[in-house]
């Protein structure tokens, strides 16, 4: 194949599960769409943690009937708290 592009790229995945403890700067999705930025999380086609704590996922539908999955990131302090 001309220049490699014969295979997809594998660098675009979620690369953290829920319930999963990250620190600040740290990437949690990277080239997906799907996913959009939630509570202490930013970017727009790689999302990464705006503060350190643990990860966790939530479902809203949107005015026009989708539902979309937002990645959002609990801070530490009030994992403590609990």
């Amino acid at each position: 194949m001309i220049g490699g592009f014969s295979t997809p790229k594998k660098d675009k995945a979620l690369k953290s599960s829920g319930g999963k403890l990250v620190k600040t700067g740290e990437i949690l999705v990277r080239g997906i769409d799907t996913y959009k930025a939630g509570v202490n999380v930013r970017g727009l086609g790689t999302l990464f943690a705006s503060c350190a704590g643990k990860v966790y996922f939530t479902r809203k539908k949107t005015s026009h009937g989708k539902v979309r999955t937002f990645v959002n990131v609990a801070p530490l302090a009030k994992i403590a708290k609990k």
